[in-house]
């Protein structure tokens, strides 16, 4: 993996690259990043710039006997850590090392849940055990193959329980040339004994113009419907690529009719609505509620006069703007949420989809027109 074929990320690419040339690579680094922001390739990258037999000014050189290696992550000093599922043939993580190396070949900007979905999970609990800290200890402490400096990348530290401060010994004082790189979501959720000896290093989610360009580019999507992608995204490429599989375009349209109806209280043509909402797949009925949501919530950061925070694309940011000042109030905004909230719970549950959209448009009906918000709404 070289740092060009990940999307993005330029100044922390820079920052990486920077260590490697000034030698201050520390020895145990934290790799802090949401889903689907590339992260672990990231991690992958700068491992393969760090052992490169012949880099590149801003890049490694993608041709040397390790950079092949490492393309497809089978060089003998690049080790993988990650949460797995035991059972009678799987102790550690280099059980499963075959599937591992089919995924990231596969979908390199995978989830957790994309992760399972390649493993026999035999109704158990994922998680790093003590096995696997005993066998890191192990590989860590022989010898480098080839490479000047061996790698272990550990993805989800925070799967890691109390049996992880089995590392803390050989993550505070490594064999020489050795380097780990975790790669977490969570910082909470992270052994504090193990956060306290690492370097932390915050990666930000892709912005929605990288994921756009990208959704052009590879899709071949026209630039209104990659803003659309993008925004659902959120800063997650995997989850732009679940969308072009699970999606139907306009949303945004579709929402923004759904609000004017509601406030105008024709309830002839809401039903029609409803008709054409319920004739929808359930996975693009799912991701048009929460497009409503996101639209929602983006409408409450200006209510709250936080226009520099919002990301609506700007066929729908002017409706957005009037709604939010000449229609909507906090406890409307709260109800509304709520609403759509349980209309996409109910619609992951299999509920009858005609009754469904129908009687949230009326619910939309009494809290936009009628002022009829219901008691004991929270807003999410």
């Amino acid at each position: 993996m070289r740092f060009k074929e990940i999307i993005g990320q330029a100044e922390i690419k820079h920052q990486l690259i920077k260590s490697v040339k000034e030698s201050r690579v520390s020895h145990a680094q934290l790799f802090l990043s949401p889903p689907g922001s590339g992260a672990i390739l990231l991690a992958i990258a700068y491992a393969q710039f760090i052992n490169c037999t012949d880099k590149l000014d801003d890049d490694s050189c993608g041709v040397c006997t390790s950079c092949r290696k490492y393309a497809k992550y089978i060089h003998p000093d690049l080790h993988f850590s990650y949460p797995f599922f035991t059972s009678k043939d799987v102790k550690t993580s280099t059980d499963v090392i075959e599937e591992w190396r089919d995924m990231l070949l596969e979908e390199p900007y995978f989830d957790l849940d994309f992760w399972r979905s390649k493993l026999n999970s035999e109704n158990k609990q994922i998680n790093i055990n003590i096995a696997e800290c005993h066998d890191i200890i192990k590989r860590l402490s022989h010898k480098a193959f080839e490479a000047d400096t061996k790698v272990l990348i550990m993805w989800l530290p925070e799967y890691l329980d109390k049996e992880g401060n089995a590392l803390l010994k050989i993550i505070e004082e490594p064999p020489p040339k050795t380097l780990f790189i975790l790669v977490a979501q969570n910082l909470d959720q992270i052994l504090p004994t193990i956060l306290s000896r690492t370097q932390l290093l915050k990666i930000p989610g892709l912005p929605n113009h990288e994921i756009e360009q990208y959704l052009m580019d590879k899709a071949l999507l026209n630039s209104q419907q990659a803003i659309e992608y993008s925004f659902l995204a959120d800063g997650n490429l995997l989850e732009a690529k679940r969308l072009l599989e699970e999606t139907e375009p306009e949303h945004a349209k579709y929402f923004i009719d759904w609000l004017r109806l509601s406030n105008s209280g024709d309830y002839l043509s809401l039903i029609n609505f409803s008709e054409t909402l319920a004739g929808m797949g359930r996975e693009p009925q799912k991701n048009f509620l929460k497009y409503g949501i996101s639209f929602l919530r983006e409408c409450g950061l200006i209510m709250n006069d936080a226009l520099v925070l919002v990301k609506l694309p700007p066929y729908s940011l002017e409706v957005a703007r009037n709604f939010s000042k000449k229609v909507l109030n906090q406890p409307m905004l709260e109800a509304l949420v709520t609403e759509l909230e349980k209309a996409h719970y109910h619609v992951e549950r299999n509920a009858n989809p005609k009754i469904l959209f129908l009687d949230v448009s009326l619910q939309l009906v009494n809290i936009i027109k009628f002022k009829n918000i219901p008691l004991g709404t929270q807003y999410i």
